[in-house]
């Protein structure tokens, strides 16, 4: 009985199987009778501003029903176009990665409708160790003085693209840190003044942040007395020093000297008579 149950077993299996295939092999036909296109690829990265050739592109199969919106499959339509955003080895070459028609290559390029490119100096703390590239995102902090002389640092700017690090415009290895000393910015003219104002009167640093990341957080800045916890910092009082009493040497009473006794004035010389006679009259006179 039990041998008759495996056997059943063994014959369902196989039936299964059988009939997976089919379905599999069914499946695959209609796939490869069904209709298809071509698509054109990147054949290595293409950086921004960058020119596109016809070694620069490869055309793979593609269903008919499944294209990318602002595919090309005819390289002459490309030759000549500049990239906007970075395009990366296999990746379908689409119309919103590229410059509009007629665009010469440069970094101008790639610089969108009603926005301009400025220039930012950094250093190894600002431009966040080296790992800011062409196409990261950045939000700006300013660290100041207001206007009652209190410190205060705030976020001015958020998701902020970069165009170029230093003199290139091109990515490099992405796993590779490079510090260099300026980075180009792509803003608005508003925010354009905002940071040349910052960067004026206080102090700017550069916060990377994640590229899919496009929410904005609204903040209202911190002063020195928000990061002590509303406290001022309290510095402990340095004992005064006594001075030290030193010693006097013992006063020395003098007895008071008599006062010299006063000089006797000296007597009063006699004075001298003198006797005068006129006939029988005689006087005198004392001088």
């Amino acid at each position: 009985m039990q041998s008759k149950r495996a056997l059943f077993m063994l014959i369902l299996s196989v039936l299964a199987g059988v009939a997976a295939v089919i379905l599999a092999a069914r499946w695959m036909g209609q796939q490869a009778s069904g209709e298809r296109s071509t698509v054109l690829v990147a054949t290595a990265d293409l950086d921004l501003g960058q020119a596109i050739t016809a070694q620069m592109l490869q055309p793979v199969a593609w269903p008919a029903g499944a294209l990318p919106v602002g595919s090309f499959n005819d390289a002459k339509l490309l030759e000549g176009r500049v990239v906007r955003a970075s395009i990366y080895k296999g990746e379908p070459v689409l119309e919103p990665k590229l410059a509009p028609e007629g665009t010469k290559a440069g970094l101008d390029s790639v610089i969108k409708p009603g926005h301009r490119a400025i220039t930012v100096q950094v250093n190894e703390v600002v431009g966040v160790a080296g790992f800011l590239a062409p196409g990261s995102y950045v939000d700006l902090l300013v660290n100041i003085k207001d206007d009652r002389e209190k410190a205060i640092s705030r976020v001015v700017l958020e998701r902020i693209m970069v165009l170029a690090v230093a003199q290139e415009a091109r990515r490099p290895d992405e796993t590779k840190a490079r510090v260099v000393n300026a980075v180009t910015l792509e803003v608005t003219p508003d925010q354009a003044e905002k940071i040349d104002l910052a960067r004026n009167v206080g102090t700017l640093s550069l916060m990377l942040r994640n590229q899919v990341d496009i929410d904005e957080t609204a903040t209202a800045g911190i002063t020195r007395k928000e990061l002590f916890n509303d406290q001022a910092p309290v510095v402990a009082p340095t004992p005064a020093t006594a001075p030290v009493a030193q010693a006097r040497p013992p006063v020395r009473r003098v007895a008071p000297r008599p006062a010299a006794a006063a000089a006797p004035k000296p007597a009063a010389e006699p004075a001298s008579t003198v006797e005068v006679i006129r006939g029988t009259q005689k006087s005198s006179s004392n001088f």
